[in-house]
């Protein structure tokens, strides 16, 4: 993708489609800003055009970025990596490492909301575990030794410190960072590191991964499900474009548009998906919600329906419930890992627990519950086969505790609609 014309700014990297790097720097003043996609024999070439003003450089140009800059800030002459660019009045190139900053202020930020202090006081002289030796590890190793005062081990695939037998070697680690694109859209949810090696360390107290698309990634959810506080990368994606894009202006910006801009994008990206029981209106309340607030609508009975091109119904008399349950998870899995979408699941989502995590991972479940005795079982084969009353027995638990908010039908999908968009804090 070229410049385009007069466009001074822009993230130079190899594949770009999942960036919101964009998004963010419209709103901080540094625009026009692009997506510029180079292969590796066309970067360096690109980095000596002089067509830009200031540059975001990411996987896998920072070390590049680093060698061509002519005046490097002393993080990036400590760290070797570079991320930032930005090209001085006469033509020299200045290199800044601005990711040790953006991962700081995330730090800072989590430890007084989830671990009751400072980075210092509830880090400070503890092991931290980074996982990944690239760029972003070495940015995160920076910040972790200058903040709090980490022991950092860097933890690869290779090396004398790799992911076996982590747990037996470092068993006193306080945090772990997922440095590596493990778990990345698309490949989501995906953890570097199964639950067993979280749950076998007795003393730590947080995850952490940089990784910002998903919102909770496959190792935030493992820490979920372990009770252990985490968060993904969102908040240091911002803050870091914060800070280079005040390099790239010249000018001081205000640091409240950090949580700002974090927090409109979590709300534009992350799914709404809308359970409950076959029957209750989620299809209908899915679309006029979908109206409301302009966004994409996705029923997975049809999104089914198109993928194995027959109805669920057809299917399930066809076939049974256990082979459509696996078709289901895979349509849940291609929709669920996606953002900005409104979308209805079948009635029967709940009943496989590895569908969970497909919804959750970038989404906020409402549950939409419906009087038994206005449900129908028609076109329902389950529900004919088992009843509309054991099938509630069955699920309710299930709807009420996988949802993040609960509301009672109005008697209109219009009215439930309106009810859930006020319910999720949409204006």
């Amino acid at each position: 993708m070229a410049l385009e014309q007069g466009a001074p700014f822009g993230l130079l990297g190899r594949t770009l489609g999942y960036s919101w790097s964009k998004q963010i720097h419209l709103r901080l003043g540094s625009a026009p800003y692009d997506l510029i996609e180079r292969e590796p024999d066309e970067a360096e070439a690109f980095l000596h055009t002089d067509g830009w003003s200031g540059l975001n450089v990411t996987i896998p140009y920072k070390q590049l970025a680093a060698r061509v800059a002519d005046v490097l800030s002393p993080r990036v002459e400590r760290l070797g990596v570079a991320n930032t660019l930005v090209r001085q009045p006469d033509g020299a190139i200045m290199a800044e490492n601005t990711d040790v900053l953006g991962f700081a202020w995330m730090l800072e930020r989590f430890a007084r909301r989830c671990l009751g202090g400072s980075a210092r006081e509830a880090l400070g002289g503890r092991e931290a575990l980074v996982l990944g030796t690239g760029g972003a590890a070495q940015a995160v190793r920076a910040a972790l030794e200058d903040g709090p005062g980490c022991v950092v081990s860097l933890i690869s695939r290779r090396g004398e410190d790799t992911y076996e037998g982590l747990a037996q070697r470092h068993p006193h680690a306080a945090l772990i960072v997922n440095a590596t694109p493990v778990g990345t859209y698309p490949n989501c949810p995906a953890s570097p590191v199964p639950d067993e090696t979280l749950a076998a360390l007795p003393e730590l107290q947080a995850v952490i991964d940089v990784v910002y698309n998903p919102e909770r990634t496959g190792i935030c959810l493992a820490a979920e499900r372990l009770g252990i506080p985490s968060e993904s990368g969102l908040a240091m994606l911002v803050a870091q474009a914060y800070h280079s894009s005040q390099l790239f202006q010249g000018r001081p910006l205000d640091e409240g548009l950090v949580s700002q801009i974090e927090a409109d994008l979590r709300a534009s990206q992350r799914n709404i998906v809308l359970i409950g029981m076959p029957g209750a209106g989620k299809t209908s309340t899915g679309r006029a919600l979908a109206r409301l607030l302009h966004r994409p609508f996705i029923d997975l009975d049809d999104a089914f329906a198109v993928d194995t091109g027959v109805t669920a119904e057809q299917f399930i008399r066809q076939h049974g419930e256990e082979p459509f349950r696996e078709r289901e998870t895979k349509v849940a899995a291609s929709y669920g890992r996606e953002s900005g979408l409104v979308i209805a699941c079948g009635g029967g989502i709940v009943t496989q627990p590895r569908n969970y995590d497909l919804i959750h991972q970038n989404g906020t479940i409402a549950f939409i519950d419906r009087p038994l005795y206005q449900l129908t079982s028609d076109g329902r084969p389950v529900s004919q086969l088992k009843g509309i009353e054991r099938l509630a027995n069955e699920r309710m638990g299930l709807y009420r505790s996988w949802c993040d908010t609960q509301i009672s039908c109005t008697g209109s999908a219009a009215g439930d609609a309106l009810l859930l968009k006020a319910r999720l804090g949409f204006q």
